[in-house]
């Protein structure tokens, strides 16, 4: 690539996307940030990880979503903190180099960023309770309960941080469905278009 860049990958659970952002971030040698490390950060930034999880699913700290609290409340303003805490986190990632991101509302939060590629992956329901029964060993029953949680979580979290919806097509350049091709052929198609976008190396 002749510019540094960042792939911002939004995902629904079971299809994925994880794994194809690690993917691509190997195959071009640059960072990759998902959530697990991100809270690593908010947590050495002095925040428990219980919080980090409540702010994570749109939350204050008695566990009421802040639709439903009732109005302000001073556990929002913690809430609210952490937020901004993995917004600037995420913003200051950014600008180290080149780097793949998964969910956390990279999207959003890298609006303004002047070489940002934002993909959003996607998969039929019975592919992604396919994938959570072998992935976890789950029951059907028990993985259609573990996506609809996890649905539920990003979904809030993401409405509470942006005012729209997770896979709306106007946040996203790009949406795919990872069973059409398979996870090297939706790597490929994504690298293809960031290479087109970014421009290759000569």
């Amino acid at each position: 690539m002749k510019k540094e860049f960042v792939i911002s990958v939004g995902c629904e659970y079971g299809c994925f996307g994880p794994e194809i952002g690690k993917m691509i971030a190997k195959d071009y040698g640059i960072a990759y940030y998902d959530r697990k490390l991100i809270d690593e950060i908010i947590e050495e930034a002095g925040f428990s990880k219980d919080l980090a999880e409540k702010a994570e699913a749109g939350l204050d700290v008695r566990g009421k979503t802040k639709e439903l609290s009732g109005g302000p409340t001073k556990y929002a303003n913690l809430t609210e903190r952490v937020v901004y805490i993995q917004t600037e986190v995420i913003k200051k990632l950014a600008a180290r180099g080149s780097c793949v991101f998964i969910g956390r509302c990279s999207d959003y939060i890298l609006r303004d960023h002047k070489n940002c590629l934002n993909v959003f992956i996607y998969a039929p329901m019975e592919v992604r309770i396919k994938n959570v029964m072998e992935g976890h060993n789950l029951s059907r029953e028990d993985a259609v309960l573990l996506i609809e949680q996890n649905d539920e979580m990003l979904h809030a979290r993401y409405k509470q941080m942006t005012g729209t919806y997770r896979g709306d097509r106007h946040n996203r350049h790009l949406l795919i469905d990872s069973n059409l091709l398979g996870l090297e052929g939706t790597v490929k198609l994504i690298e293809e278009v960031a290479d087109r976008v970014f421009g290759r190396e000569e």
